[in-house]
């Protein structure tokens, strides 16, 4: 075993948003900083920004904007002159048509036709008036939102091909935190005026995230970010060990100092640092910490829900305009198509050709997770071909992207699971933070990560939790009502609350 860096100030696990951005806050601080991340080749985790051949393709698509002042501050810090903006255009395809998002209210009337649209619209008024009390799961609450009618229609397809569960087994959680503050009627009125041409006013961020009409963008992708904030901290002289993963972490009282071993090509590492944060899965990092911690049980039953992208290059200069279409249809097992270059002309190599990513919901080890890339990609051009969408026979190239636990699972037992976990790793070690998606349990935005590693850092230098980093987000709030960038940490309003909450954090 060899030894680096005896004695940093903050180890760091995971190169995704959350740790590249406590490293790079904690780096320019002057704090010494190693990061270990497992990807050999990538930072930026689900962010993050595959290259093949000159084609570029997200892990899911990644829209950049945030109601923070401190968010949108950074972003344009760490790339003050990549970024684009970029129009906006998705649609939903239900049995055979597309509906526009944002909702233009006399296509949608005319595409379900008006005996099913007044069904819907009944059904709504129903549960409006005779509301469901006893919400406990996204079917309970989507159907309170938006009457059972729509909820078969437009959720419950593609929402149990996200998750591979049922929608009554599913936490009402979720649908609180992705879906509240859209509103039906809110939506009908806004696509009613623009049928008919009578609202000029431009979508700009003051209405639900989902209407927005264009949006900002790095123009060689998400991963341009992490990996611009990854050139900073390495040239300041800290350290991003990349093909690393964590072995062991354990805490030595006397010292106060945490001993951290990570697994990489060359055998293990040793690091010991003053602090430790936190962006692997909670799941693993019980696993992890010696001794275990007594509510390993709690963090083995915490679920997580895999990804796996099947990018195909084809031959195209005028596929189809959208960034992204929802398939809410079960006749293909495709969840969502992205289309890359309408994201940036960058990401393909040579304009007549096109990048599409069709995003297939999993579970690692099952059938689809487990096909070869010959056969997932052919998967792929046989449901572009239903959803006519491309001739197989212009299909020129094709990947294949994995991502293991892209999304944490909110079942009936994850809340209790997350809060016995957290409430005794903060009462032993409270040098430990957790941040980011996984690290947290939480389906959280890139800008809600990036805000749990700033209030961390900040912690870090006051030398106690000056800041609830679980508070952010938890106002269950997805749709950002307000214009980009006009809050800061220090309003109510913002992605975090500023209680102060007990523990010392300086080690002894």
């Amino acid at each position: 075993m060899s030894e680096i860096d005896q004695n940093v100030d903050v180890a760091i696990i995971g190169a995704g948003p959350a740790g590249l951005t406590a490293a790079y806050l904690l780096t320019k601080k002057g704090y010494t900083v190693t990061v270990i991340e497992k990807d050999p080749r990538y930072v930026g985790g689900i962010s993050r920004t595959v290259e093949l051949n000159g084609f570029r393709f997200d892990i899911g698509g990644h829209r950049f904007f945030s109601k923070s002042k401190e968010v949108v501050d950074l972003w344009n810090e760490i790339l003050p002159n990549d970024f684009i903006q970029r129009p906006r255009m998705s649609r939903i395809y239900y049995e055979g048509k597309f509906y526009s998002y944002p909702l233009r209210a006399f296509e949608a009337l005319w595409n379900l036709g008006l005996w099913r649209s007044t069904l819907c619209m009944a059904s709504f008024a129903k549960a409006r008036l005779l509301p469901n009390r006893n919400v406990r799961s996204f079917q309970d609450w989507t159907v309170n939102a938006f009457g059972h009618k729509l909820f078969s229609i437009f959720f419950k397809t593609y929402t149990e091909k996200v998750w591979g569960m049922p929608c009554n087994e599913m936490s009402a959680d979720w649908a609180a935190q992705r879906i509240k503050g859209l509103s039906l009627w809110g939506a009908v009125k806004d696509g009613l005026k623009r049928s008919m041409g009578l609202n000029k006013r431009p979508n700009d961020g003051m209405a639900a995230k989902t209407l927005l009409e264009s949006f900002r963008y790095p123009r060689l992708g998400p991963g341009m970010m992490w990996e611009a904030a990854r050139d900073f901290v390495v040239a300041r002289g800290n350290r991003v060990l990349m093909a690393h993963g964590l072995k062991q972490l354990s805490h030595d009282q006397g010292s106060g100092q945490w001993q951290m071993v990570a697994q990489g090509p060359g055998g293990d590492v040793l690091l010991k640092a003053r602090h430790v944060i936190s962006s692997a899965p909670m799941r693993e990092l019980a696993g992890r910490i010696h001794p275990l911690p007594a509510t390993l049980g709690n963090a083995m039953e915490l679920k997580y829900r895999d990804f796996l992208t099947v990018a195909l290059m084809i031959k195209s200069e005028d596929l189809f305009p959208d960034n992204w279409i929802y398939i809410h249809d079960s006749k293909v097992q495709v969840g969502r198509i992205q289309n890359f270059r309408s994201w940036s002309p960058e990401m393909v190599p040579d304009p007549s050709l096109a990048c599409v990513g069709l995003e297939y919901f999993c579970f690692e080890g099952d059938g689809l997770w487990s096909s070869s890339d010959d056969a997932l990609i052919e998967l792929a051009k046989r449901e572009m071909a239903i959803l006519g969408l491309c001739d197989p026979a212009d299909v020129v190239g094709g990947a294949v992207v994995r991502q293991e636990k892209a999304y944490p699972v909110y079942d009936d037992d994850y809340a209790a699971n997350v809060l016995k976990m957290r409430t005794e790793l903060e009462q032993l070690y409270p040098t430990l933070h957790l941040v980011g998606r996984n690290g947290m349990h939480r389906y959280n935005n890139q800008d809600h990560a990036m805000m749990t590693a700033m209030l961390t850092v900040r912690n870090i230098e006051a030398g106690e939790r000056q800041f609830d980093t679980w508070a952010v987000n938890e106002d269950a709030e997805y749709h950002e009502a307000g214009a980009e960038g006009e809050e800061t940490v220090g309003q109510k309003a913002a992605l975090t609350s500023l209680r102060r909450v007990p523990g010392r954090l300086r080690a002894a």
